[in-house]
């Protein structure tokens, strides 16, 4: 390893045994993945404050009786259980009260309380080549590609080991000549479709990108012209769920992907899929495991986790209350506190709306009732949910979403 002063300052312990602890984990991962230097981090989004047992807690209760700081900006994914909404939780005590601490446990290392999945939506949002060491697969993809930092996709453990140290290890997707395109999705007849089918197709494009691509960076061409920034964040997160997906270009969209040569270098990249009206209509049906007119149970959204534009979406179907269903929507701190301060909140709260912040509802126990199917939005709830929690899933439109809401059963827009 080409080890620079500052890295053996960190392994001599001048910043303090955590320091070097953590630098000894991210230096013998380094070694395993062919790193031959460490590169300077400027920030991390670390996973590992998701409770999935006593490791979890074990790993970071050392660090913190270590006294141990985090050297960079670092936000947190979701944790266990809303601490701001604590009362939503209806799992085993015991873990609860395990995940809560695990949270907290975070905080004490100096990392920022955003507990969501959408750091990318935060004040903390990194810039264009930003080097970074990034947890949560759909935080992954979002900032290699919409952003256009640098992140491989670390795991639970690693992301913090790389916050304590201000260190990432130089490979990967930190490199430039590994963030090209070497397959090509095609899309051809959506360029017109308007911002409420948008959605839809780029959910449809990652599972294809996920399935078809795996780790392969894809450029994917003929997305409509209507497609936004949160259409690209789901479709980030349906490739990472259905696949091992840690980058994609988004062609005329992302900003390294001005045109199709660009995205490539040149390469003569081959064409793995083509996708028409057809194909990406069947792709969305297959999310769903229930038919047209099934009575729901509850409506789920935000995963990833509701934007404000998202939520100036939702604002005027609200109007279509009182719904049958329970309403969850899933969304960050930094939303929750805008939403809090404009009104919002309240308007959710009187519609029925349960405004779910630091979890989400795919992973944690908060939705009543999972005695029958649950719609969502979010081809990533809808991908996990069936087996995380056990459901049948129906998936639509927000529009879909809301209207089947005050229906009580699936009808579309």
């Amino acid at each position: 390893m080409d080890l620079t002063q500052t890295d053996r300052d960190i392994m001599e312990g001048l910043q303090g045994r955590a320091a070097a602890d953590a630098l000894g984990l991210v230096l013998r991962f380094a070694q395993a993945v062919g790193a031959e230097r460490l590169l300077p981090c400027a920030s991390a989004h670390v996973d590992g404050c998701l409770y999935h047992g006593q490791a979890s807690l074990d790993f970071v209760e050392r660090f913190v009786a270590l006294k141990g700081r985090v050297k960079v900006a670092t936000t947190l994914n979701v944790g266990s259980v809303d601490l701001i909404h604590p009362e939503l939780f209806i799992g085993d005590p015991a873990l609860g009260a395990a995940g809560k601490r695990l949270m907290e446990a975070h905080v004490e290392l100096g990392c920022t309380p955003s507990f969501t999945c959408a750091p990318y939506q935060t004040l903390l949002r990194p810039k264009f080549g930003d080097q970074l060491a990034w947890a949560e697969s759909n935080a992954i993809v979002f900032a290699n590609s919409v952003i256009g930092a640098r992140t491989n996709r670390y795991g639970d453990f690693i992301d913090l080991a790389c916050a304590l140290t201000g260190r990432v290890p130089d490979y990967g997707l930190h490199r430039t000549e590994n963030r090209l395109a070497r397959v090509i999705v095609e899309l051809s007849g959506f360029e017109d479709a308007d911002p409420d089918q948008a959605g839809g197709i780029a959910v449809a494009a990652g599972l294809i990108v996920g399935r078809e691509c795996g780790s392969t960076i894809a450029a994917i061409t003929g997305l409509p012209r209507s497609t936004s920034e949160d259409d690209l964040k789901a479709l980030g997160a349906a490739a990472a769920s259905s696949g091992s997906v840690a980058m994609f270009h988004a062609v005329g969209l992302t900003p390294e992907a001005p045109d199709l040569a660009t995205a490539t270098g040149g390469f003569d990249a081959p064409i793995v899929a083509r996708l028409g009206p057809a194909d990406i209509a069947g792709i969305l049906a297959r999310l769903s495991t229930v038919a047209d007119g099934a009575p729901l149970t509850a409506v789920a959204l935000g995963t990833p986790h509701f934007s404000l534009t998202e939520f100036e979406r939702l604002m005027p179907m609200l109007d279509l209350a009182p719904f049958s269903v329970p309403v969850y929507v899933n969304t960050g701190r930094h939303e929750w506190g805008q939403l809090m301060r404009d009104g919002r909140a309240a308007r959710l709260e009187a519609a029925g709306v349960t405004v779910v912040v630091d979890t989400c509802t795919y992973v944690t126990a908060i939705i009543r009732d999972l005695s029958g199917a649950v719609m969502t939005n979010s081809g990533k709830w809808a991908y996990y949910a069936p087996g995380n929690l056990g459901v049948d899933v129906a998936f639509g439109t927000l529009a879909d979403t809301m209207l089947s809401a005050r229906a009580g059963r699936v009808v579309r827009a």
